[in-house]
Formats: structure tokens, C-alpha cells, sequence
């Protein structure tokens, strides 16, 4: 027994995550931030139902993911239990009519005592909830940092890691630390993806405190990201939380949010009422042509080439030889823009690439309108209107 127990003991210190799981930034939904512990089972199929009817699971969205507040008691020998009130039919069967939808199931977790929400955590249950995870059928497990008292991220979150890794069941694992130990660092063995700030709340430009926490709106957040670029990549992304988009920011400002998100190769996990949302916000969350910059193979993060009167110019290498263009007015205000393109030195010391604006002519296509906007030889000259972008692919002519 003793040998045995060596053995499998061994076997986890040499685990690691499981590859080949998040190749591109992982898609999909996410309950907390429209509905925080409002959630049961019959919210969640209904989703599931809603993400194939309104055709956002063939633009890729794969994950319905149930986060904080599903949890009940454990039993008598440790194991954790759903809330049988909210829950039950049990995950099993949760998990599998989420499959039969062509679909993966998210749960969450917490590497503390509680959870967030104060529901029971995963310290000293890790292989224990591994074990119930891989039974039930889950494919991704966001692990939060609540209740902590005396831990140390790094060796938690490695203790999580392994024990999915032995319970056997491929499970995409993100890290949701709010990049306190800089998990940038030391994460990429252990997770796919890794929470680089504090929760975001649907505001475009403000901070929200809490006290002895503070949320933050979508442009204090993208400032966050800076200097984080060099470490995500295929299987290993940086997490700047999940979309606000349909919760209650102008759809200029949605558009914004989603494209910010695309250029940052970020995981695109929306966080509304997949069941009744608009049009609107619907074409936002499903245009394709963003998501095809977001989930570009290259997997790499855009960069800030420059800031010009509050107008942030980003560009992000693609696979193929094209980029993506990104002007962000940061003002509420309009702003005329004047962007020389045969003038302007790209270079991006992540992917080594020279985008030679001046002697390569780009052909121009608006990711918003869907239309072609000319070439690279004539300097963009455009309006922006307050809190919105103007994003392009830039493909080089024959």
C-alpha cells in the first residue's frame, strides 16, 4: 500500500496540464456577471439551448461554464454535492445534456476554504473534487482565490493542477488569482489561462470600491495588460476576465470592449443572457471576423504602437502575413484621425515580425462593416466618435 501510495504520490509532482486544450484563447459563457448566484439547472440549459439557436456555437463559443454558488454540502466522506435544490438532476446529467448540444460544461471552484460566495472551497478536497469533476464529465474549471488564509498561489494552484491531471479527464484549467503573484510568471506548466486583474464590471471607463476590493471598467483593465504580452501564446493565455458585452454599456462601447478583447487574444467568455439578447448584441459577440483575429493561430497578443490625443493604434501580427489594426478613442469625445500608414516603423519583438508599412501595401478591410477601406498607400483619415474603435485587417497585395 505504502509503495502504491508513493507511486501515485510521485506520479503527481511530475503532472502537468493537460495540452492541446486552449491552441487559441477558449470561448464561450460564463453565469457570474449577469448572474452572479442566481443560477440552477434549468438557467443553465437553457443557455445551452441558447447558444446553438443563436448560432454563436458554429462562431465558436464551445463553453457553458456555471460559476460560483452551485455548490452544496459535502457528504460524509468529503466529496463535494451540488445544491440539490438548484441542482436537482445532478451535474452528471447537467454535463451531459450540455454535450449532447455539441458542447463542453464549465464548473468553478476556489482554492480556499469558502468559495466567494462562501459555498464550500477546494482546500484539502483537491483530488477528492478532481475525482467528482472527471465522474460528472466537466471540461473547464475556473479556480478562484477566496479564503486563502496562508496559502501560497503558485503551490495551490499546482495542487489543483495535478489533481486533475491524475483524475485523468482532460480539463482546461484557468486560473483566477487577479494577477496578484504575477502568474504570468510561473503558470504556464500549470494552467491555460490566468486572471491578470481584479473582477471587471460593466463600465467602459471608471473603477468601482468596494472597500478592501475594487472592480474595474474596460479601460482600466486593458491598462493592466501592459507588459504581459510576451507571455501568452498558444495553450497559455492571459485572462483579462470575461465580456461585459449586453450588460448595459452603449453598443459603441460593447463594440469597443469585444475588439480590445480580440486584439488582446484574450478568452472570449461572454457573460450576458444568452436567452434574450439583442440583435445588437448578438452581431457583436458573433462577428467572425473578430473572432478569426482573436482565435488567429500565431496566438499572438496585440501591441500598443502608439497614443496620439487619447487615440490608442494597435496592431497584432496574424498567421499568413496579415495584421490586425486597431484605433481606440479613448475620449468621450470625437477625434479626426490622421494615420500615415508608409510612415509608420511596426516591428514586434514577441513574433519578430516587421509589418514594413513602407514598402508593402496592405489591402484594407473594416471588421466592422464588414467592406473593403482601400490600402495602405493613402494615409487613413477618419471620425471617431467617443469611446469606440475603428478595427481593419490589413492583408499585403499581390
Amino acid at each position: 500500500m505504502l509503495v502504491a501510495l508513493l507511486a501515485l504520490l510521485a506520479g503527481a509532482a511530475r503532472a502537468q496540464k493537460f495540452e492541446g486544450l486552449a491552441d487559441t484563447p477558449p470561448m464561450g459563457w460564463n453565469s457570474w456577471n449577469r448572474f452572479a448566484c442566481d443560477v440552477n439547472e434549468q438557467l443553465v440549459r437553457e443557455v445551452a439551448d441558447a447558444m446553438v439557436a443563436s448560432g454563436l456555437r458554429d462562431a465558436g463559443y464551445r463553453y457553458v461554464n456555471i460559476d460560483d454558488c452551485w455548490q452544496g454540502e459535502r457528504d460524509a466522506r468529503g466529496f463535494i454535492q451540488p445544491d440539490a435544490a438548484r441542482f436537482p438532476g445532478g451535474m452528471k446529467a447537467l454535463a451531459d445534456y450540455v454535450h449532447a448540444r455539441g458542447l463542453k460544461f464549465g464548473l468553478y471552484s476556489d482554492a480556499g476554504w469558502k468559495t466567494c460566495g462562501g459555498r464550500p472551497g477546494s482546500r484539502g478536497h483537491e483530488f477528492q473534487d478532481a475525482l467528482s469533476y472527471a465522474e460528472w464529465g466537466v471540461d473547464y474549471l475556473k479556480y478562484d482565490w477566496c479564503f486563502t488564509d496562508g496559502l501560497k498561489a503558485e503551490g495551490a494552484y499546482l495542487t489543483m493542477s495535478q489533481a486533475l491531471r491524475q483524475a485523468g479527464r482532460p480539463v482546461l484549467f484557468s486560473l483566477c488569482e487577479w494577477g496578484n503573484s504575477k502568474p504570468w510568471e510561473w503558470a504556464q506548466k500549470v494552467g491555460h489561462a490566468w486572471r491578470t486583474t481584479g473582477d471587471i464590471f460593466n463600465c467602459f471607463d471608471c473603477i468601482k470600491d468596494h472597500g478592501d476590493w475594487k472592480a474595474f471598467g474596460v479601460l482600466q483593465i486593458l491598462d493592466l495588460q501592459q507588459g504581459l504580452r510576451a507571455h501568452a501564446g498558444p495553450g497559455h493565455w492571459n485572462d483579462p476576465d470575461m465580456l461585459e458585452v449586453g450588460n448595459g454599456m452603449p453598443a459603441h462601447q460593447d463594440r469597443a470592449h469585444f475588439s480590445i478583447w480580440a486584439l488582446l487574444a484574450a478568452p472570449l467568455i461572454a457573460g450576458n443572457d444568452l436567452r434574450n439578447m439583442s440583435k445588437q448584441t448578438l452581431s457583436i459577440l458573433a462577428n467572425r471576423e473578430l473572432i478569426a483575429v482573436n482565435q488567429d493561430t500565431l496566438g499572438v497578443q496585440g501591441l500598443r504602437h502608439a497614443v496620439r490625443d487619447g487615440v490608442e493604434f494597435w496592431f497584432k501580427p496574424l498567421a499568413g502575413g496579415d495584421w490586425a489594426f486597431m484605433a481606440l478613442n479613448r475620449n468621450p469625445q470625437p477625434r479626426r484621425l490622421s494615420f500615415n500608414w508608409v510612415a509608420e516603423d511596426v516591428r514586434d519583438d514577441v513574433s519578430r515580425r516587421d509589418a514594413a508599412l513602407a514598402t508593402t501595401r496592405y489591402a484594407l478591410r473594416d471588421l466592422w462593416t464588414g467592406g473593403a477601406a482601400g490600402d495602405t498607400g493613402r494615409a487613413l483619415q477618419a471620425e471617431l466618435p467617443g469611446h469606440d474603435v475603428l478595427v481593419l485587417r490589413l492583408t499585403p497585395r499581390p
